[in-house]
């Protein structure tokens, strides 16, 4: 254990968390090149240029005659990943601060600092980017007053560059202390992730805290008693061994087709323990939007809840549930922790288990307070209850931190108040960076309410939002029927005051969207079975007088009335198609 040292790397998003792993592989020689994927090793997050899940290298590095095993995480920067974020901090002793000097401290920082501060972790601040010439004197105090650390303890970096990565290494192997264990205890171990692999079965990370494990033990989880037999024991570097003792971070393989039985941050322990608690519980994520998955093909309904329950056994942070839809037939309903975080599963469910889905529009969870005094916690329209028997609705809010300079104070207020924000509190960090503070219903910022800030700030601004509870609100129910038939998954949740607006804006969407027939479609958009808003796609056109020429008028009343007649009987027996992509281009709407 004295020559191990765990640590992570946290950052807000794009300040070169995965531009300084890559100088630090290649710096110790762990890897050649770029090209190796060790890191950001799917497709989404290449394209992306973000990190989605955690990747965990072991470092053999030389330092003064000693070989040390620096065992490197690197974390995702959105907020819609802070689960993969807290769970690596949770295994590590110390962590790397990263900041963007040209950027400066920004939300997703300070949520990481608080929170390896809270759990003790050494924290090691990285001020990235020096290559860029510019003063950087207030980064340097935001960060000493955040820290309340000295100019010797703050590195200076580029990770682009290859700059102060020797500084760095050493700071890792002197200031992270090595891990804390006794292998004369009883086994406790940390599940830190887990995949699914086709052909062996379930690959199981962890980090040993006490105690040792062989190949051929026995243990079991404490979360619901699984007994598992340890087998193909092995090292990070796929070194297979036949003992790992604490303070390691390694892998074993349980053969099994029960996936819903392994729980990312669950605790191992011998199979015959009865005394040992959990190390770490482990906070599980409340879950902010939810949306309904259905496969294209019925026939790909197995196939979607192998895949769903495969994507879960590797993400822990989003939860699903068996659905049905009139329109759609049998899905799930999921929930995430936000927009981003749902297009990656999305993308992930095609692109790895080649399933075409359709999804409906997202909603959050309400409280509905009935009339028997009854409360039922619904985020699908098609569960409220009737109108007679609910006696009001409450909707969550969160706590909403945006950064920003002075210049764009009066923008932002106003955006956020048009969202039904209520402004709290304003608090200036620097001459050049302030915070501002304001409840939201978080019903208000699913959508696109980042892009929409980005744009009033021209990009000089971040976001972090907390969950903070329910609120009394007069939320109503809209449905949206297309040519008559009521199309379940298109129902959403709205305040009173932006129902008009959002289904005049779905409905004329839906309009250029679905394709034309030789009969006019109607799209309609209801409340409480009232018409608030409707708009028709009209229908081809074929003059079938054009082969009249003159003659008497009631030939051609007679061939217009047989026209009108086949587009009558058309419209009763024809079939509306939706197209596959029609969320994101809802999701998208200005």
């Amino acid at each position: 254990m004295k020559f191990i040292r765990n640590f992570c790397i946290i950052a807000h998003i794009d300040h070169g968390k995965s531009t300084l792993a890559y100088q630090l592989l290649k710096y110790t020689n762990t890897i050649k090149d770029n090209k190796n994927k060790l890191l950001d090793n799917m497709d989404l997050e290449i394209e992306k240029g973000i990190t989605i899940k955690n990747h965990i290298v072991p470092i053999k590095y030389n330092y003064k005659n000693n070989i040390y095993t620096l065992n490197l995480i690197d974390t995702p920067g959105h907020a819609d990943f802070s689960y993969e974020v807290y769970k690596s901090i949770l295994a590590c002793e110390g962590v790397l601060l990263l900041i963007d000097i040209s950027k400066s401290i920004q939300s997703q920082t300070i949520s990481n600092f608080n929170f390896a501060f809270k759990k003790k972790k050494k924290i090691i601040p990285v001020l990235n980017k020096i290559d860029l010439n510019i003063n950087y004197n207030n980064v340097i105090n935001d960060v000493k007053k955040l820290l309340n650390c000295s100019n010797n303890e703050i590195l200076h970096i580029s990770a682009k560059k290859g700059i102060g990565i020797s500084k760095l290494i050493k700071f890792i192997i002197e200031k992270i202390p090595s891990p804390n264990g006794n292998k004369n205890l009883p086994l406790k171990a940390f599940i830190i992730d887990s995949n699914y692999d086709n052909y062996k079965g379930i690959k199981i990370y962890f980090r040993i805290f006490n105690g040792i494990l062989k190949n051929n033990d026995k243990i079991k989880l404490l979360s619901n008693n699984k007994k598992i037999k340890i087998e193909n024991l092995s090292l990070l570097n796929n070194n297979k061994v036949k003992i790992i003792y604490p303070g390691n971070v390694g892998y074993f393989i349980y053969k099994t087709k029960k996936l819903e039985n392994i729980k990312i941050g669950d605790t191992i322990v011998s199979i015959n323990d009865v005394k040992t608690k959990y190390i770490i519980k482990l906070k599980y994520f409340k879950k902010m939007v939810f949306i309904g998955i259905f496969p294209v093909n019925n026939k790909d309904y197995e196939n979607l809840k192998n895949a769903i329950k495969k994507l879960k056994l590797n993400d822990y942070s989003f939860s699903y549930y068996k659905d049905f839809s009139n329109t759609f037939g049998f899905g799930f309903r999921c929930g995430f922790l936000g927009i981003l975080h749902f297009e990656i599963i999305k993308e992930r469910i095609f692109r790895e288990y080649n399933i075409n889905i359709i999804t409906t529009i997202p909603n959050v969870k309400y409280k509905i307070y009935l009339k028997n005094k009854r409360i039922k916690k619904i985020n699908n329209p098609l569960n409220l209850p009737k109108i007679n028997n609910i006696k009001y609705i409450k909707e969550p809010y969160v706590k909403i931190i945006i950064y920003t300079n002075d210049k764009y104070i009066g923008k932002i207020i106003s955006f956020c108040i048009k969202k039904r924000g209520i402004f709290k509190k304003q608090i200036y960090i620097s001459s050049l960076k302030i915070k501002l503070i304001f409840n939201i219903p978080f019903s208000e910022i699913i959508f696109d309410f980042n892009n929409e800030l980005k744009a009033i700030t021209k990009g000089f601004s971040t976001i972090y939002y907390k969950f903070i509870g329910y609120k009394k609100s007069n939320i109503v129910k809209v449905d949206i029927y297309i040519n008559n038939i009521i199309v379940d998954g298109f129902s959403f949740f709205s305040h009173i005051n932006n129902a008009y607006i959002k289904a005049k804006k779905i409905c004329k969407k839906l309009k250029d969207l679905i394709p034309k027939k030789q009969f006019i479609i109607p799209i309609q958009a209801y409340i409480y079975n009232k018409i608030i808003v409707r708009e028709n796609i009209m229908p081809f056109k074929k003059d079938v007088i054009s082969k009249c020429y003159g003659g008497d008028i009631s030939r051609k009343l007679k061939l217009l009335n047989k026209q009108k007649e086949g587009k009558k009987k058309m419209r009763k027996i024809g079939k509306i198609e939706l197209p596959n992509n029609i969320l994101f281009s809802l999701i998208n709407l200005d």
